[in-house]
């Protein structure tokens, strides 16, 4: 079991949602984004489009972020899903320079959503889930999988742009679009094999 994400940039209108799904289920503090998505023009005029390319970690094989972490914060489970232990990260952002995907984000500060002095209860309920000084990225929602769920941003999607599942099996939903439509990782060259695949369909 290998869990994975296929996102279809063809699909994919850069609603937003998916960014969204993600605050609402994580609390992030304000300024902090699991999943952010660039933007980009393709084409020449008359013909130009935007392209929309949602980013969240990568959760590789290979994660260079756990090579340089020296507290041994960062840590992969046998399912492939690259995590950080809060209570073993120091803050020394080794991991956020390693990430070659930009997926890491220090903590520097947890800023409510409407200024000082104004905290909503949702953001007091979340709050209990973050550490100042310390390291943030995308778990792929793990605590929904253990419940059953997809992750939140692959459940939002009304373009059904994000798909999810075990890139070890060849018949998963996953493995499929990835062989039918040639998927690809960022920056294959660097040897971290992502578990998180780009199509066109």
């Amino acid at each position: 079991m290998r869990y994975g994400m296929v996102i279809d940039v063809k699909r994919c209108v850069g609603c937003n949602s998916c960014t969204l799904a993600c605050r609402a289920e994580k609390g992030t503090p304000a300024g902090i984004f699991y999943n952010r998505v660039e933007k980009s023009e393709v084409g020449k005029y008359p013909a130009a489009r935007m392209q929309f390319r949602p980013m969240p970690c990568m959760h590789c094989q290979e994660p260079a972020c756990l090579a340089v972490c020296p507290t041994g914060a960062t840590y992969k489970r046998d399912d492939g899903i690259v995590l950080i232990d809060h209570n073993k990260c120091m803050g020394c952002r080794y991991c956020v320079l390693a990430c070659p995907y930009e997926s890491r984000q220090p903590l520097k500060s947890i800023d409510n959503y409407y200024g000082p002095g104004t905290v909503t209860p949702f953001e007091t309920a979340k709050r209990s889930n973050f550490d100042k000084g310390t390291a943030v990225k995308c778990d792929f929602c793990v605590t929904r999988l253990e419940q059953g769920l997809l992750p939140a941003c692959v459940e939002s999607c009304p373009a059904q742009a994000r798909h999810f599942g075990d890139l070890d099996d060849p018949g998963s939903g996953v493995s499929r679009l990835i062989a039918l439509f040639n998927g690809t990782t960022l920056k294959e060259e660097l040897g971290t094999k992502p578990s998180v695949y780009y199509i066109n369909s």
